[in-house]
């Protein structure tokens, strides 16, 4: 155990000296002011915005550990920006999107956000908690562009600036559990196996599993991995033979698969549980897709793309017909619902005549009971509290739209009511 801490705390350092570095040919001072004009119809513009143009920043993932999210993501935005051009843009303007893929490498994503920060209002898209942590205190304290990522710490939870849409992972996991504890039989006295991710993303959910655990008599037995680690035999021995009951794993899609594919083989048949980011429907084609079908379920922020809403439908209809071939998954849905929020904001800015950053900033701070269109109202008037602490449990099932069915509508468990994140 002792090197993976020394992992996480080089980690951590690394980061921090990339973000040192990356910030280092930066005015001190709050850009916001610098450069601002009035530009067509009377409106206040900075940086990434023109008569002409708003320029929105994506912070991928396409060639690492999500790169099945990373794609759909972008490509939900990319047909976001196509339709809203397509209807005459938002204040007059036309949207650009400018998409970087980091591969899920800390010293690219942070290379990437330094080169579009002067050149964009902000991000739309940018995956990973770790990365997104790392730029947080620069973002806060000279950037200040809107920054709504593919990633739900509750570290991120504070910023006037980078905003969590939906549960943190830590109110996803205490949801996830009382789905365990509710409907497949986890009890008082029993052992939760937990495998996660290193680092931000992983340890937040850790958090979540230990409080809803002490308040339910669980023990948690815990694995720790790296994103790098795609084989989980060794974490299932480990858990097989302390007796887990039930699992929650917070890690990737490929890790997920593993770790139902070998415990399925290996006679540790219990229910696991994932956090949203940790199921790609592409998985149901693999040798792992029976066991993920039998005994896996994940906690969603949203209602996956397959679900009977007007949106849901209208945006499998449109998507299918932009990228024929393509698979569906939650990206889709993540990704969409991300650009709609920007776009609302922007157009709230613009009836402001401000679509300066703090301008879009602000704007966003009214949009309290935001409805994208997929089972969850999102309020995102207070940046110290997350959109919305509602989970949806799916289950994968090839047989509908997305690879994915919902066997638990939007609810909060009572330990999560009472929970801060």
């Amino acid at each position: 155990m002792n090197h993976r801490r020394q992992a996480v705390r080089g980690l951590a350092a690394a980061l921090a000296a990339l973000v040192a570095l990356t910030a280092a040919g930066c005015s001190s001072k709050a850009k916001t002011g610098d450069g601002e004009q009035t530009g067509a119809g009377g409106v206040r513009t900075g940086e990434g915005v023109t008569d002409k143009t708003i320029a929105l920043g994506a912070l991928t993932d396409m060639t690492g550990v999500y790169a099945t999210l990373g794609k759909s993501v972008t490509q939900a935005q990319q047909l976001y920006v196509k339709q809203v051009n397509a209807a005459g843009g938002i204040c007059g303007r036309q949207l650009e999107l400018t998409v970087r893929d980091h591969g899920y490498d800390p010293q690219k994503a942070l290379a990437a956000y330094t080169e579009l920060e002067p050149k964009v209002v902000g991000y739309a898209q940018f995956i990973g908690s770790p990365f997104v942590a790392a730029v947080k205190q620069r973002v806060d304290a000279q950037d200040k562009g809107l920054v709504l990522p593919q990633a739900w710490s509750a570290s991120l939870l504070g910023s006037p600036y980078i905003r969590v849409l939906g549960a943190t992972y830590d109110v996803e996991t205490i949801n996830a559990v009382d789905f365990l504890l509710t409907e497949k039989g986890l009890k008082a006295g029993d052992k939760l196996g937990h495998v996660y991710f290193e680092g931000d993303y992983g340890e937040n959910a850790l958090k979540g599993s230990k409080h809803a655990a002490e308040k339910a008599g669980l023990t948690v037995v815990e694995q720790k991995i790296k994103p790098t680690d795609n084989d989980m035999s060794a974490q299932v021995a480990a858990l097989k033979q302390a007796g887990v009951k039930a699992v929650v794993v917070s890690a990737g899609p490929r890790q997920a698969a593993s770790l139902v594919g070998v415990a399925a083989a290996t006679g540790l048949r219990v229910p696991v549980v994932g956090n949203n980011s940790a199921f790609a429907p592409q998985l149901l084609g693999t040798q792992a897709g029976p066991a993920l079908e039998k005994m896996y379920w994940f906690a969603s922020p949203s209602l996956p793309v397959g679900a009977d809403t007007p949106v849901a439908k209208k945006l499998v209809a449109d998507y299918r017909a932009a990228y024929p071939g393509e698979a569906l998954d939650n990206g889709i849905v993540a990704g969409w619902t991300a650009a709609s929020v920007f776009g609302e904001a922007l157009k709230k800015a613009c009836a402001a005549k401000d679509l300066t950053r703090e301008g879009v900033g602000k704007a966003l701070l009214t949009l309290t009971a935001h409805d994208a269109g997929f089972g969850m109202t999102h309020d995102l008037g207070d940046p110290k509290a997350p959109s919305s602490r509602e989970s949806v449990i799916v289950q994968p099932d090839k047989s509908v739209p997305g690879g994915m069915r919902t066997v638990r509508q939007p609810f909060v468990s009572d330990t999560a009511k009472t929970y801060t994140p």
